[in-house]
């Protein structure tokens, strides 16, 4: 019972961010907002690390994995979310980012030996991509080029997030799961802090509304901080196979959470894009269950985390 409510909660908290990304959007640019996310949650997961006494890496080769998958999942993932979150609406966001279970697959083919494409996981790589052209088959039209952009931008984010949790699996799997957290935001914000204040301006200029600081501490303790501790004590008391159908309840809890508090309007294309996607995402994470404990562990780190 008690992982079940850990999963609802984390599936609540995952559809919700998308939201909350979108409020502060109003008020804040991307990539600073991005930047401030991850250097504030960074340093409270440092915090964490110090008192329960954990070692961090000690190797050029962990310090080296961990610079380069903080700069995919948290400089260019994170970043293309929060730059083309502004254009379209946030449950289209979630939906485009749920595309990040197919990407992890075909680029752990390259990667891992024991995860190679099966006809049961093409087919589902292809339900998303037919998902993908039924949602940007009319974005240019109904919403301009820079949705469209927009688009492009969170399909793209979803990408590099997913070559980020490769190589997490293939080469960081002995590195403590919040070292592991910390150690990547610690890589990953500097590029969009510097690249934001460069291009969007002083920080303490902003517009620093209710809403923007609400946002921001919801994304920086909700959204990193406590979804992280529980994401990883789930996979430790959950089967792997429940632990990743968080990828397909993520985008419904955003579309529902979007078109109630934002009163965003979606068109049936969003709908049935999602379908195929969803369904798609279905076929690959609902596999055989007689897994390893080690190898179900690791194919849960394809769940997306906004």
């Amino acid at each position: 019972m008690k992982a079940r409510v850990v999963w609802l909660i984390l599936c609540g908290i995952w559809g919700s961010t998308w939201l909350f990304i979108k409020l502060g959007l109003a008020d804040l640019p991307p990539l600073t907002f991005a930047g401030i996310r991850f250097l504030v949650a960074s340093l409270i997961l440092s915090a964490l690390i110090l008192a329960r006494g954990v070692r961090w890496p000690r190797s050029r080769r962990d310090w080296s994995l961990i610079a380069i998958v903080g700069l995919l999942q948290f400089t260019l993932n994170y970043g293309l979310v929060f730059w083309g979150e502004q254009y379209i609406p946030s449950g289209l966001a979630a939906v485009l980012q749920s595309t990040f279970p197919a990407f992890g697959l075909v680029i752990a083919h390259l990667y891992l030996p024991y995860e190679r494409l099966t006809t049961r996981k093409v087919v589902g790589v292809l339900m998303g991509v037919v998902g993908l052209a039924i949602i940007f088959s009319n974005q240019l039209t109904i919403a301009g080029h820079l949705a469209l952009l927009g688009s492009v931008a969170l399909v793209a984010s979803a990408f590099f997030g997913a070559y980020s949790n490769v190589l997490v699996k293939a080469y960081a799997r002995e590195v403590d799961p919040q070292v592991l957290a910390a150690g990547q935001m610690i890589f990953g914000f500097p590029p969009l802090l510097i690249i934001g204040i460069a291009t969007e301006g002083n920080p303490f200029r902003f517009h620093w509304t209710m809403t923007a600081v609400i946002s921001l501490a919801y994304l920086v303790v909700v959204g990193s901080v406590i979804a992280f501790a529980l994401y990883y004590w789930l996979v430790r008391h959950m089967e792997v196979t429940k632990t990743m159908l968080i990828a397909l309840v993520t985008p419904v809890v955003a579309v529902l959470l979007g078109m109630i508090v934002l009163h965003e309007k979606l068109n049936w294309r969003l709908f049935v894009g999602a379908a195929c996607i969803i369904s798609g995402i279905g076929l690959i994470v609902l596999r055989n269950r007689q897994k390893t404990v080690s190898t179900s562990e690791d194919e849960a780190d394809l769940i997306p985390k906004p």
